[in-house]
């Protein structure tokens, strides 16, 4: 599949890459196909995109839940990921959406609605956790600048 995105420009999607959300994201029911994609200019993978294959000029920052907060353990009960099951623990893959503001220092991520991808069948869902701990709006810029800065030992 070819497309011109925003971000990435024209880019050919392999078949074999495309995700299906059978029911679209949270605000995008309409939304149902999408492919997992990395900025090459960045020097860091920690924030990958959700490109959609539906409108190319919709892609949504990504990034795993345990970079910035390692012990993200939620329950989900298996009956908001039937569409992915059966699924091994070692294809599950979770990300979180990832909000860039102007001011950068205002950087979060939702915790309270992550990303579920069973990376065997490419199906996924996002699903909506029902625990205070996990908030919409988790600020992350100073976790990342420490990650940052012990990189750079």
């Amino acid at each position: 599949m070819k497309l011109i995105t925003r971000i990435f420009g024209a880019i050919e999607i392999e078949d074999d890459k495309i995700i299906t959300f059978p029911k679209g994201i949270i605000g995008f029911p309409d939304m149902t196909l999408f492919a997992l994609m990395h900025d090459k200019d960045k020097d860091s993978n920690a924030i990958r995109w959700l490109q959609s294959l539906d409108d190319p000029v919709f892609a949504m920052p990504v990034m795993d839940p345990l970079y910035v907060k390692p012990d993200f353990n939620p329950g989900v009960s298996e009956e908001v990921i039937q569409d992915l099951l059966p699924m091994a623990d070692e294809d599950m893959l979770v990300l979180v959406t990832v909000t860039v503001p102007q001011d950068l220092t205002k950087m979060t991520v939702n915790l309270k609605g992550p990303i579920i991808i069973n990376s065997d069948s490419r199906v996924a869902a996002q699903v909506i956790i029902d625990d205070d701990d996990y908030p919409v709006k988790y600020p992350i810029y100073d976790y990342l600048q420490k990650q940052k800065e012990q990189a750079g030992k």
